[in-house]
């Protein structure tokens, strides 16, 4: 399983790479691979604002629904219109081309309450 370092994860399976005070989110390798072929994602408006732990996205495949739970609080500023045309792209290249959306960050301290990529590798058995 692909659990790259660099990034912050949570336990309900999104990650977080931040650039200054922009966080690009997406959801882990280990996510899509237990939803197996997604075929739709319903990404959040840009300019809104999510609060951490809130469900802000929700992912369809071809076994369930599920949703995605913001990982840090702040206002939309970006999202992967990729992903939007193209869902699979979350399958294919979770951590590239398959991320969500960008947030700008309102309370960056919450980045502490994330997981590192070893953290995150022991609850997901790939320890």
């Amino acid at each position: 399983m692909n659990i790259p370092k660099g990034r912050n994860y949570t336990k309900t399976h999104e990650w977080v790479k931040t650039t200054g005070n922009i966080a690009r989110v997406g959801i882990t390798d280990f996510a899509q691979h237990e939803l197996t072929d997604i075929v739709f994602a319903e990404l959040p408006q840009e300019g809104a604002r999510i609060k951490a732990g809130e469900q802000c996205v929700v992912v369809e495949s071809v076994k369930t629904a599920a949703d995605v739970y913001a990982p840090i609080s702040g206002r939309v500023v970006k999202i992967n219109q990729g992903v939007a045309e193209a869902p699979e792209l979350i399958n294919s290249d979770s951590y590239g081309e398959g991320w969500l959306f960008e947030v700008e960050m309102s309370q960056a301290d919450e980045l502490n309450n994330l997981l590192t990529a070893e953290e995150y590798r022991e609850i997901t058995g790939e320890g």
